[in-house]
């Protein structure tokens, strides 16, 4: 199984709440979602423009690694405060990027992700687990 298609993604716990093209399972064009509500998922309201990627870069300054980073730096509850805000991230392998969270699961989060050499956002999913820390 490829990951981000279902099944145990990135060989973590549980799936993906998304595909990789970009809508929810279920979701069959932007700005429509299970139940025939308009809006974001979980009854948020909003438009469906604040699905998108940003319109821009993200901040040019990449801010410092938290101190005393716990488990709960990867907690929904502790990353949820960041959707539709920029976002560093910094994962375990010791990658980090941009990222423009639009979606946060019980053990993932889907959105955007920067990437810096083709100056553009891309539709981007992970497990919560493979993150160290994150700054909003």
């Amino acid at each position: 199984m490829q990951p981000g298609l279902g099944g145990t993604p990135f060989g973590g716990q549980g799936t993906f709440p998304f595909n990789p093209f970009g809508f929810p399972p279920g979701v069959s064009q932007p700005g429509i979602f299970p139940g025939g509500g308009q809006g974001l998922p979980g009854g948020s309201g909003g438009s469906p423009s604040q699905v998108g990627a940003p319109t821009g870069p993200p901040p040019s300054t990449i801010p410092p690694e938290p101190q005393g980073v716990s488990a709960f730096a990867v907690d929904p509850g502790g990353i949820r405060r960041c959707l539709y805000r920029f976002t560093f991230v910094r994962l375990n392998s010791g990658q980090s990027f941009w990222y423009y969270p639009t979606f946060v699961g019980r053990t993932s989060i889907a959105g955007f992700r920067w990437n810096p050499l083709q100056f553009r956002w891309f539709y981007f999913g992970i497990d919560l687990e493979r993150i160290r820390s994150f700054s909003c």
